[in-house]
């Protein structure tokens, strides 16, 4: 019966997404109301989530804010399915990364770069990424416990030449590349929550003690690989901008920490900007910091 579920999905989506943008936004539109009054999506974890990181906002505020990021989370939904029909040239003009000299010069200089990017705008299109990198893009995930849905959403993100893999094999697949000279940029989201035993860095982010994993910044140290920031811009409805910037350049020199540290303090500070774009629905603070 999953199975049937799961096929019923493809087709369903296969066919909707082959409507132009500016219908799948109408469809947007109906169904952003339907799964805030009616399916009630994960309404009281995004009520608590905004409510402990912004206790400086009024009710009516956090509760404008948590309207405006089920529309955007309504958006993206139909935006990553989207990429099933888009062409890589759709692709780039809805995905665009107006300067590229950062990561350019890190190739010139033959050096690999690890990417911290998060849950913020549609990170489903990081997807894209090799359409303008000249590393080697991977991209670390999480593999789905449904082994359906796992391999559809491989498929999709994997679509336009990013090599996907799983974090357990990070340092195999940069120990091959490295073997056969081939520079890659490691995307790593950086926000997820990580398992209690992982837990080796806490900080106040956003009003709470929060964990971080230290793998991005392990893999760097490593390695000597030069961190960056990935932050993708809302330009519009279906439109983003991807902008990088640098955390550090040799993170050897790097205190213990420091590199999950500043990306902490720049993550926090562009959800604040535009509090909307980021994944509150998602349960990060499940854990307390040890006494």
């Amino acid at each position: 019966m999953k199975r049937a579920g799961y096929y019923i999905f493809v087709a369903l989506s296969y066919a909707i997404t082959l409507l132009p943008m500016r219908i799948l936004f109408l469809l947007s539109d109906l169904m952003c109301p339907v799964m805030y009054h009616l399916v009630r999506f994960r309404r009281k974890v995004i009520e608590k989530n905004l409510r402990n990181a912004f206790p400086e906002k009024s009710p009516r505020e956090r509760k404008r804010l948590e309207k405006r990021f089920y529309r955007h989370l309504t958006d993206m939904f139909f935006e990553t399915l989207k990429a099933m029909h888009l062409t890589p040239e759709q692709m780039k003009r809805r995905f665009f990364v107006p300067d590229t000299s950062l990561t350019d010069r890190f190739y010139s200089e033959g050096l690999d770069v690890v990417a911290l990017s998060s849950h913020y705008n549609n990170w489903e299109w990081f997807s894209s990424m090799q359409l303008f990198a000249r590393h080697k893009a991977i991209t670390i995930y999480k593999p789905l416990k449904n082994k359906d849905f796992d391999r559809f959403m491989f498929r999709l993100r994997s679509r336009f030449g990013v090599s996907i893999t799983p974090m357990s094999h990070i340092i195999r697949d940069l120990v091959k590349c490295r073997s056969e000279k081939i520079l890659t940029l490691s995307g790593f989201i950086g926000d997820q929550t990580p398992p209690r035993d992982d837990i080796s860095y806490w900080t106040t982010f956003l009003n709470q003690d929060t964990g971080f994993y230290r793998g991005a910044e392990k893999v760097a140290v490593k390695y000597d690989m030069p961190v960056i920031f990935m932050h993708i811009i809302k330009k519009k409805r279906g439109f983003y901008e991807l902008e990088y910037s640098l955390i550090s350049e040799h993170p050897r020199e790097e205190a213990p920490n420091a590199i999950t540290a500043r990306y902490a303090a720049m993550l926090e500070k562009i959800i604040r900007e535009k509090p909307e774009y980021w994944l509150w629905s998602h349960r990060r603070w499940k854990y307390k910091r040890p006494v």
